[in-house]
């Protein structure tokens, strides 16, 4: 089917359905004056039908058939207030009467020729826009509604016929040859298709239409070397037309010749006509390839974002790119950015918030946690890292709250439950309430025995707060045996026997650590500190000042260093 019919045919359909009422043309009224009643009850109707009183029109036209049966323009008034009254049936019937009482008048004709259109009855159609163009032979809008009555009659011959009809009419344009050139193209017949083409070439050298089609035309007969000197032609008729610019850069990427490619690569994504998620696409399946990344693709990434500023894919896609780059922070922000533009996509919320988690950025995880829960509140990793949020910036009560409310939702995971009650346990032990936090964390363990993260937590929890050491020890003796060269969970047991005051046993631990991670804070500053307590000042120093140059958060570490001796953290 031609498209530019279809759309002409509506809207001529449209304006003959629900346009402005047409005069019937009658000979003389074939009632009597003294027909009173009939007379009031006909122009009471047409007064009505003005003002949009659609049922009283209905009612009084009705009653003048009850007089009159024969009267074809009270049938006309019907079928057109039934159409306002979204009735098609009812209003076929009363056009069919019309015309069946004046068959030769045009504007039941029509009605007629656009209302078998639009019921797709093809042949009747045909039929009725046969007898207008009979009728005026020079009506363009007639002589366009029987070619696609024909076309969609198939018979596209005899639409090809009507078409050359209009053309005399209108006089030369592309889109009649387009129209010619599709039509034959329909039947196959490529010979006079491509006829069509080049003869319309000759007339509009420049349209970019024409070319196109052209372009398309070649490829689909295997003339690829035609085909994109067509498409070189058309980004010069046409140089917003980012498609061809697509086009154009996958043949010279076939051909090696990488530099063009980028080229119109970038012709495409600065084309308001390429759709963001044609762009998008692209770009996506360079990023998913695995390999590395050419830095032209940054640049077109750059265009992406210039022409398409408030599309949150671009930013989601940004964000890939710089993440694969290594640089998390710019990644963070873009990621950030998409979420401005859409909130409806968990996979990005998803992304910002554990990135935050893993920068210790807990102000923003809180914040963007909590605003994520109003769109998902069903997702209960969001709950937990809500909560863990919450803890970390000393909202316990909150962060109970909320990790109770997670721990029921999750019903069917044991070890996500686990967690839940392990961030509870954090919130008490925060609230200085040490009881409930033990039972909270025992409640943990109890669900998964098997979480050395638990165990680490939990055992850091007792020993910062000197509550049941010996349990902090046991449970830092499961975790280095069955990970015994994990920094953080050797600094934990060193941690845990300093508390205990066993410094040279401690001593060991925090050196075991120390070999792992030579660049953790809190590891150089609890080696320091055990040296301090061993009898070692200097050497702690030596170590506290690395902390702090290692980016130590503790609070005391600068009175340890200016007055040279151990103290334990503030809360």
């Amino acid at each position: 089917m031609n498209k530019p019919f279809l759309y002409i045919i509506l809207s001529l359909f449209l304006i003959t359905a629900c346009g402005t009422e047409k005069k019937v043309i009658k000979s003389q009224p074939t009632v009597s004056k003294g027909d009173h009643h009939y007379i009031q009850a006909f122009h009471e109707g047409l007064r009505f039908k003005t003002k949009g009183r659609v049922d009283e029109a209905i009612a009084k036209f009705e009653y003048c058939l009850t007089v009159r049966t024969d009267d074809d323009a009270v049938y006309y008034a019907l079928s057109k207030l039934e159409l306002q009254r979204d009735n098609p049936e009812k209003s076929a019937e009363y056009i069919l009467k019309a015309a069946e009482i004046d068959p030769v008048n045009t504007w039941y004709i029509q009605e007629l020729a656009y209302m078998y259109f639009e019921r797709e009855d093809y042949s009747n159609a045909v039929v009725n826009f046969k007898k207008l163009v009979e009728i005026e032979p020079n009506s363009i809008d007639w002589l366009y509604g029987y070619a696609e009555a024909l076309v969609r009659n198939g018979q596209e011959k005899s639409a090809i016929d009507i078409l050359i009809q209009a053309e005399d009419q209108a006089g030369k344009h592309p889109q009649f040859s387009l129209q010619r050139f599709q039509l034959y193209m329909d039947m196959g017949d490529m010979g006079n298709a491509e006829r069509e083409l080049v003869e319309a070439r000759v007339l509009f050298p420049k349209d970019a239409n024409i070319i196109a089609n052209l372009v398309d035309f070649f490829f689909k007969t295997n003339r690829t070397a035609e085909g994109i000197t067509m498409l070189q032609e058309l980004v010069v008729a046409d140089p917003e037309n980012g498609r061809a610019h697509l086009a154009l850069a996958d043949h010279y990427q076939q051909t090696g010749d990488i530099p063009k490619a980028y080229k119109e690569l970038r012709a495409a994504f600065s084309s308001t006509t390429l759709d963001v998620d044609t762009k998008a696409k692209l770009m996506i399946r360079v990023h998913e390839t695995g390999v590395k990344i050419d830095p032209e693709m940054y640049e077109l990434l750059d265009v992406l974002i210039e022409v398409h500023p408030e599309e949150e894919i671009v930013y989601s896609i940004q964000g890939d790119y710089l993440l694969t780059a290594g640089d998390e922070s710019g990644a963070l922000e873009a990621y950030k950015k998409a979420l401005m533009f859409n909130k409806d996509k968990y996979p990005i919320w998803n992304q910002v918030m554990i990135m935050e988690y893993q920068a210790g950025h807990y102000e923003e995880l809180y914040a963007h946690s909590s605003e994520c829960l109003e769109y998902f509140p069903t997702m209960t990793t969001v709950y937990l890292l809500n909560g863990l949020s919450a803890n970390q910036i000393g909202k316990y009560d909150e962060a109970i709250d909320v990790l109770s409310y997670g721990f029921e939702i999750a019903l069917n995971d044991r070890e996500l439950q686990a967690e839940f009650r392990g961030q509870i346990g954090e919130a008490h032990f925060g609230k200085k309430d040490f009881s409930e936090g033990i039972k909270s964390y025992k409640k943990a363990i109890e669900l998964d025995s098997q979480s050395t993260l638990i165990k680490n937590n939990f055992a850091i929890q007792l020993a910062d707060s000197k509550q049941d050491l010996d349990l902090a020890e046991s449970l830092s003796k499961q975790i280095t045996k069955s990970s015994p060269n994990n920094a953080i969970y050797q600094d934990t047991y060193g941690w845990v026997l300093f508390q205990k005051g066993k410094f040279v046993e401690a001593k060991v631990k925090f050196e075991l650590a120390l070999e792992s991670d030579t660049s953790d804070a809190m590891i150089n500053e609890h080696i320091g500190d055990v040296l301090f307590k061993l009898g070692k000042p200097n050497e702690a120093i030596e170590f506290w000042e690395a902390a702090k140059k290692l980016g130590s958060i503790n609070s005391v570490l600068d009175k340890k260093i200016k007055v040279k001796k151990y103290y334990e953290s503030i809360d």
